[in-house]
């Protein structure tokens, strides 16, 4: 048997290629590594062995504990909301809210307090893709100066079941199926689809579920909302029902299906990474907080139960009060010490701000507390510094697995009497300036007997659904639809497809035409309704497509702009400026990542390379090319997908004369989105044109 050359102590080891010399670092004061009980490391490249070739040492304690803490770098991930971003920022208080509220952070215009926001799929673990059609959680924690207020919420304003009792049989059933391990992240299957069609609360969210809601483009144009109904409470004990909105700067902005599924092939990371690059570049993502808010008149004469998080109340009825910003401007420092170890809690409110007896948030208030310890395997887990409240804290709880703090004296009790030497007595309770939660006496409360019952006012689980989908534009009620079709398509079992269908009878009868002549299916009867659907005035705040919140714009959205050799210098950089000056981010995008020569002989450097950058990544596109390269790239897939996914995902598309054997190639037909380089580019290039779909795809 061979042998390996024999090492000195000092010969070229790779360890040496880092020498002995000390590099300053963050652990330690002048640079020194050490292990976390501070002893200072003299060789992290080699293990202590008996001899060069022998057995390692078991006494090598700087090793052991470096793979010990290597083997438990993982913890638990969250059973939902698994996959997430997060980023710091702050919220800033546009007027006084005295009058309504007694919360600390409501009370001085201009006002900013530190946020850490955490965006997140639901259904897929955290190594799943950031574009799946799943509902995105949208979870805001405002360290406040009188503690940490976490407002827990999703990017659909509204809920798939009534009471937390039902929470995890609706997740076992969207999760991967218990005897094979699939789907990941994807509710087209068996067992959601069964569970949704025996619960009919679900209708409703099941429209936004279908909806282009649940395929965001980017976290920073979608909506938040906190779901359940809230109260806030004023210094004089009065109460005003609140339901939480946050309303992007930028309008909202969803994919295309087919867009969304090629994303997720050309970047797993996209939302991720668009998150970043945003605030590495400065272009701040922006929400504005609005309020509904109302009193216990107007929950009386509603047309469904405020309590219910199955419902929502249109904005038209209640219009949505604008009362502050949230800016996102620093990423955080570390991913796991911050991203994944953020502990949210819904029961982690301040005066000011209390619950009501929504019974879907009743179970939460207490699941969440119980998921934290269990992740992060302390009850100790608010001392981590991303969990940490940045005002004074104090009590008596003590000890507990990684206690970090030590706390001090003889009494670890209250009440004491204990003061000597010194010592305080401790911390005491203040009935003045204490939380005290909202006296619960009014009508909406109800209470009474202990019961397992729904209320009546619970029943009616199609109506809304019916309003939703009626106040949608009608490209996004195709979308809806197709949806729809493609889930239950991948549905094995006849039964499950004919109850959905009967359900969706009762929301709307020519939707469920079109998703039963799409499955090739006949439409059932009606399915048995709790109450009788009821037609409501329409709400065009829902929609996406021409509503209030889409914006045609370039801000905060980037333009492709495809070159090659020969391509015309000027020409690149007009339509380059013009972005910019538009707020958009142009991206030069080349076949070969280290750039063009131009007409002229001038060297342009590419962002990215043709193959690795499709169209996919970007708001618009535009073509800045020579006949000849143009001729060329007709037979370069990835230059006719680049054009042919643009045109068919509804972007606009500015192009020179030079490029039109590529358009040709691609399959393009001229529209209003199909335009030259100049201005009629750069106002098409900030909208979809989905006007454009029925000659590109097929919709139920």
């Amino acid at each position: 048997m061979s042998r390996s050359p024999k090492f000195s102590a000092d010969a070229g080891n790779a360890g040496e290629l880092h020498q002995r010399v000390p590099a300053k670092g963050p652990h330690t004061a002048d640079g020194h590594l050490t292990t976390n009980q501070g002893i200072r490391v003299s060789d992290n490249q080699n293990q202590l062995k008996s001899g060069a070739r022998g057995p390692v040492l078991l006494e090598d304690f700087a090793l052991r504990e470096k793979i010990f803490h290597f083997d438990h770098e993982r913890i638990p991930e969250r059973i939902v909301h698994a996959r997430g971003s997060a980023a710091h920022g702050y919220f800033e208080v546009y007027k006084s809210l005295s009058s309504i509220t007694k919360a600390d952070l409501f009370q001085r215009p201009g006002e900013k307090t530190p946020v850490f926001v955490r965006f997140s799929t639901v259904a897929g673990g955290a190594g799943s893709v950031d574009t799946p059609r799943d509902v995105r959680g949208f979870a805001v924690k405002f360290y406040t100066q009188e503690g940490n207020w976490d407002l827990v919420g999703n990017n659909i304003p509204v809920f798939f079941i009534q009471d937390a009792i039902k929470f995890p049989d609706l997740v076992h059933s969207v999760k991967m199926e218990a005897d094979r391990g699939f789907p990941q992240a994807a509710s087209a299957h068996d067992t959601f689809w069964d569970f949704i069609s025996l619960m009919p609360e679900s209708t409703h969210m099941i429209m936004w579920a279908m909806s282009d809601r649940t395929l965001p483009r980017s976290f920073a144009t979608m909506e938040g909302f906190g779901v359940h109904t809230f109260r806030l409470v004023n210094a004089k004990g009065k109460s005003t029902f609140v339901k939480f909105h946050w309303k992007p700067k930028l309008g909202l902005q969803s994919t295309i299906w087919d867009e969304a599924v090629k994303i997720a092939g050309a970047d797993p990371d996209f939302q991720r990474r668009d998150l970043f690059e945003r605030i590495e570049r400065g272009d701040y993502p922006e929400w504005e907080l609005g309020l509904q808010l109302f009193d216990e008149e107007f929950a009386e004469k509603f047309e469904f139960d405020i309590l219910d998080a199955t419902k929502l109340i249109p904005e038209e009825v209640l219009p949505v009060r604008i009362v502050g910003r949230m800016v996102l401007d620093r990423m955080p420092d570390n991913f796991f010490a911050e991203t994944e170890q953020v502990a949210f809690c819904p029961a982690n409110i301040v005066p000011g701000v209390d619950f009501t007896n929504d019974p879907l948030l009743q179970g939460r208030l207490f699941s969440y507390l119980d998921t934290q310890k269990s992740r992060l395997g302390t009850a100790n887990f608010h001392q981590l510094p991303i969990n940490a409240p940045k005002c004074p804290m104090a009590n008596f709880q003590r000890d507990g697995m990684m206690q970090t703090l030590v706390p001090k004296g003889r009494a670890n009790y209250e009440p004491n009497s204990l003061v000597q030497a010194g010592e305080e007595t401790g911390p005491r309770e203040c009935p003045v300036t204490g939380f005290s939660n909202f006296a619960d006496v009014d009508a909406a409360s109800d209470t009474g007997g202990k019961v397992r019952i729904r209320p009546e006012s619970f029943a009616d689980h199609y109506s809304q659904a019916r309003l939703f989908f009626r106040s949608l534009h009608e490209a996004e009620q195709a979308h809806l639809a197709s949806a729809m079709v493609f889930e239950l398509s991948k549905v094995q079992l006849e039964h499950v497809r004919v109850r959905v269908l009967s359900n969706l009878v009762n929301v709307d009868p020519a939707l469920a035409q079109r998703v039963a002549a799409g499955l090739g299916a006949a439409v059932p009867k009606a399915s048995a309704a709790a109450a009788k659907p009821i037609d409501l005035e329409l709400s065009p705040a829902l929609r996406i497509i021409d509503g209030p919140m889409q914006r045609e714009t370039l801000e905060g959205r980037s333009v492709g702009i495809l070159i090659a050799d020969g391509s015309d210098a000027a020409e690149i950089e007009a339509v380059s400026k013009a972005v910019v000056a538009a707020k958009g981010r142009p991206v030069l995008v080349a076949p070969r990542v280290g750039g063009v020569k131009t007409k002229g002989g001038k060297h342009i450097p590419a962002d990215g390379q043709l193959a690795g950058t499709p169209s996919i990544m970007f708001d618009a596109v535009a073509l800045v090319l020579s006949p000849e390269a143009a001729q060329a790239l007709t037979k370069e897939g990835a230059a006719v997908q680049f054009v042919m996914d643009a045109f068919g995902h509804l972007k606009a598309i500015g192009a020179n004369a030079g490029a039109k054997a590529l358009l040709d190639k691609a399959g393009v037909e001229l529209d209003e989105g199909v335009t030259g380089l100049g201005k009629d580019f750069i106002r098409a290039a900030g909208r979809r044109f989905f006007e454009r779909e029925p000659n590109v795809r097929t919709l139920a």
